[in-house]
């Protein structure tokens, strides 16, 4: 990571640690890798999202690029017509789950997958040095949402007529084409926070707070539900019985149907450092291998890249369905979780067959991440907390790469003793 670029593109409040001018500034910086680049450039429902988009629409035209800008749209739709229609770059403004002060922008090459850790780099060598063509850009708006519409459904393989379905868009990108997707497919559809409201974006809805979306479906009797974040590359799923299914138990469903189906290659997955270890166990009991990288879509997807494996994910929601898209995509990974349940003549329930080890997660917010992580005394007692838990546990303290926290997970065949070490490390973190 750089000065500006963190495990998801770059992220800040808006107007402080985001400003408009490191807008135009990484516009421009693009057209510095690629001469007269195309770019293709959405946002989510924020609103501070139409002065970030203009202002790095500014630097991509005066460096001689063309702007395409096809309005409030899912990330992963951004990452799709890149790829389709032969963007050299596409340009995502969000701060995906964080809430609405905040704002970011990830990056797309012409592949469609984000740019990873050198290429971030190499556009940062150029933000000191502003270039301005000689023939500037010009600035169009085109609606091409029915492209990915279509892309999504034609993922779909059974039609959803006979189940109902509670949906929380978390007032972000996936308010307007979620609902029609899964109305497409023939379910009932009920929807919470489905609305173009940056000013409510992710709060107290969507992938990081559940209950409105159970509430939801306990009143509606629904079959199933999917909570997706403020850009719609997470999803959280919730039973009948309002019971939640992380990112991780996705994954192990997505699995299990996959190589059923022998579209699993190599009969191996990605995860990530902190994916529980339940799912690996259950995972080689299914004889399907996990490996884990570091936590970050971005780096599940480099080494899907590298190793050529069709699925990876993260506990947070982000699933990658590489064969269809290199990126995560919420709505994708509900439609194929969909098919899964239809398919199978299923619930979530009865589809997770894993037994997770109990995990204790807690964020603290701090000043400092690099001083709170570089701390003797906080290396020393994750030592000594990692000893007496080892092997059946695992300890996992690290600075968000999003925000000023740090986040903790303990993992332990007991959560009363995991929730006490974790509140160990986090009392030592506030004092640091």
């Amino acid at each position: 990571m750089g000065n500006f670029f963190g495990t998801d593109g770059i992220r800040g409040i808006f107007n402080q640690t985001l400003t408009p001018n490191i807008a135009k500034i990484t516009g421009n910086a693009l057209t510095q890798t690629k001469h007269n680049p195309k770019v293709i450039i959405g946002s989510d429902t924020r609103i501070s999202s139409d002065i970030l988009k203009c202002a790095l629409a500014e630097g991509v035209m005066l460096g001689g690029g063309n702007i395409i800008d096809v309005g409030i749209v899912p990330t992963a739709c951004i990452s799709y017509l890149t790829s389709l229609l032969n963007f050299d770059f596409g340009v995502m403004i969000s701060a995906s789950h964080n809430s609405p002060n905040y704002n970011g922008i990830k990056i797309f090459m012409s592949n469609g997958q984000k740019m990873n850790d050198n290429e971030e780099s190499e556009l940062e060598s150029y933000f000191s040095n502003f270039y301005e063509a000689t023939k500037f850009g010009c600035y169009k708006q085109k609606d091409y949402s029915q492209k990915y519409v279509n892309f999504l459904l034609e993922n779909a393989e059974v039609d959803l007529n006979d189940y109902t379905i509670c949906l929380d868009c978390s007032n972000g990108a996936s308010y307007k084409i979620a609902p029609k997707i899964f109305k497409k497919l023939g379910a009932k559809v009920y929807c919470t926070a489905c609305k173009n409201c940056g000013e409510k974006i992710n709060e107290n809805c969507g992938s990081l707070h559940i209950e409105n979306l159970q509430r939801l479906i306990k009143n509606k009797n629904a079959d199933f539900g999917f909570a997706f974040d403020g850009d719609a590359d997470r999803i959280i799923a919730v039973d009948k019985n309002g019971e939640i299914y992380d990112g991780d138990q996705i994954l192990y469903i997505l699995a299990k149907k996959m190589k059923k189906e022998n579209t699993l290659y190599a009969n191996t997955i990605v995860g990530t450092s902190h994916t529980n270890s339940g799912i690996m166990t259950a995972l080689n009991k299914n004889k399907i291998n996990l490996i884990r990288t570091d936590i970050g879509d971005k780096y599940v997807i480099d080494a899907m890249e590298k190793m050529n494996l069709s699925l990876g994910g993260e506990q947070s929601g982000h699933i990658i369905l590489r064969d269809k898209l290199k990126t995560g995509d919420g709505i994708l990974t509900a439609i194929n979780l969909a098919n899964a349940i239809v398919k199978e003549k299923s619930s979530l329930k009865e589809l997770f067959d894993a037994q997770l080890l109990p995990q204790a997660n807690m964020n603290v917010n701090v000043q400092d991440k690099m001083k709170v992580m570089n701390n003797e005394e906080l290396r020393n007692l994750i030592s000594s907390i990692s000893n007496k838990i080892q092997p059946a546990g695992r300890v996992l303290v690290r600075a968000s790469g999003t925000e000023n926290k740090i986040r903790i997970m303990v993992e332990y065949t007991s959560l009363t003793k995991a929730k006490k070490y974790a509140k160990d490390i986090k009392n030592l973190v506030l004092k640091i």
